[in-house]
């Protein structure tokens, strides 16, 4: 019984550096594979059971989602950054205030983006290149997402809110939950029901929508200084403008650059439905090199944002160059056998000899830079919990936006072949990772702290 009171946040402001770290990380590495499977799951219950066709609508609704998702995320992981200096700094008045300004703020987005969604979606999906011949299918999914989308918007909240504490089990937990629903109503709908990729757009919805529930129930039942007390919910204007000026940054840079993608896969596409296929295989594999990445970079932001906020400078920057080191180790190990059975792994999503051929192209010249990602991902996460967010926003949308771009333009006109177009990526990283380090060396990156001393 005594096991019930055990605490479930994480101070990360003592304790051996890489401990932390790895106890941290480790649920998010869970949950991120977890949410890659069921997003897997999708394409290839839909490739497999609708059609091609479907696959493709399915797919061209990645940017638009990206972009709204990531702008979304972005401006969240502000009140991620304001919430983790405080507990750092044991403020739990002000934590409070952000929790429940975080609440408010999240209400009130979900209702404009789910109708500025739902009448947009045609509008978006045009913008966004999608052919004509998956227009139907493409709007009827995006349509139904959207409707939805709250669900999405109140989970990432809710995650962040209990990742800034350091508790980063529980949303593992309910992402275990919502994979197993998603998966579970994939094949019922498609298969059994024949809905077709209105089934998978149903499933996604129902799943999230669960999940954002569960992670408000815990929100309300919690004991600490972070917990949702709903009678005492309102917002606080100085609180808000706070997380506004440290979320807004990353907000516009991962909306921009996840809109870029649109423009930049253009000249990949260029090289036919054969590549364009391919690369569509190798963006669903490469996802799963991406998963340890993407872990310690949340992570090393909590970490920084706690050590930060609790004034202890020189752990937050140890624990940078650890998190890089994990990052290199755990991505190298993911990345071998990935690449060593990149065909294989490719005909699962598609059986066609030529996308088999272009997927794996990709995965063996591609997945090599992933060691770049450990770079740019781990320092933007450190900048970010240091509440240095506008350099952040600088740099990565100079390397992954404007830089690629101008990259691409000029090796299509010049030596237009489907690798060192697609090397824009890698290129764009590689940029990204001298500009912050350069950054980390001559800047006042600690300074950013939004804890008053």
């Amino acid at each position: 019984m005594m096991a019930m009171a055990v605490k479930k946040d994480l101070v990360m402001t003592e304790g051996t550096i890489w401990k932390k770290l790895v106890l941290f990380a480790i649920p998010l590495l869970i949950g991120n594979a977890f949410q890659q499977l069921y997003n897997t799951v999708d394409s290839l219950v839909v490739g497999n059971f609708v059609g091609k066709e479907a696959l493709a609508a399915v797919g061209c609704t990645d940017s638009v989602i990206s972009t709204v998702i990531g702008f979304f995320v972005g401006l969240s992981s502000g009140a991620g950054v304001v919430i983790s200096q405080y507990f750092g700094a044991k403020d739990h008045e002000s934590l409070q205030k952000a929790v429940h300004t975080t609440i408010i703020m999240t209400f009130y987005m979900s209702i404009i983006v789910t109708i500025l969604g739902i009448i947009m979606v045609p509008t978006l999906l045009r913008v966004a290149g999608t052919a004509e011949e998956v227009m139907p299918e493409a709007i009827t999914y995006l349509r139904i997402y959207f409707y939805g989308i709250i669900g999405v918007m109140f989970y990432n909240m809710g995650a962040g809110i209990l990742r800034a504490v350091g508790d980063s089990k529980r949303p593992l937990y309910f992402l275990i939950f919502s994979a197993i629903v998603n998966i579970v109503l994939d094949l019922v709908f498609v298969i059994c029901f024949h809905w077709g990729v209105a089934g998978v757009a149903y499933a996604t919805t129902i799943s999230q929508i669960l999940s954002a529930i569960l992670i408000l129930i815990t929100l309300t039942k919690e004991k600490g200084p972070y917990r949702v007390i709903w009678s005492k919910l309102q917002i606080s204007s100085s609180m808000l403008s706070t997380i506004i000026k440290v979320g807004l940054p990353s907000g516009i840079q991962m909306a921009i650059t996840a809109f870029s993608n649109v423009f930049v896969k253009s000249y990949i596409f260029a090289f036919g439905a054969d590549c364009m296929a391919g690369w569509s295989a190798y963006a669903i594999l490469e996802k799963f090199c991406m998963l340890p990445i993407q872990s310690i970079a949340l992570a090393i932001t909590t970490f920084v944002g706690q050590n930060i906020g609790a004034r202890q400078i020189e752990r937050a920057q140890k624990g940078i160059w650890v998190a890089v080191g994990m990052s290199l180790m755990t991505t190298i190990t993911f990345m071998i056998p990935l690449v060593i059975f990149a065909p294989t792994l490719v005909s699962f999503i598609n059986q066609e000899t030529e996308v088999i051929h272009y997927g794996a192209l990709f995965m063996r010249f591609m997945l090599p830079f992933y060691v770049l990602c450990c770079g740019c991902d781990t320092l933007a996460g450190a900048m970010r919990g240091a509440g240095a967010t506008r350099a952040t926003m600088i740099i990565l949308m100079g390397s992954f936006v404007v830089f690629r771009q101008i990259y691409m333009l000029v090796i299509s006109r010049v030596m237009n072949t489907v690798v060192l177009v697609s090397w824009g990526y890698p290129a764009g990283w590689l940029i990204c990772v001298i500009a912050f380090l350069i950054y980390y060396r001559y800047s006042h990156w600690e300074k950013h702290c939004i804890v008053e001393t």
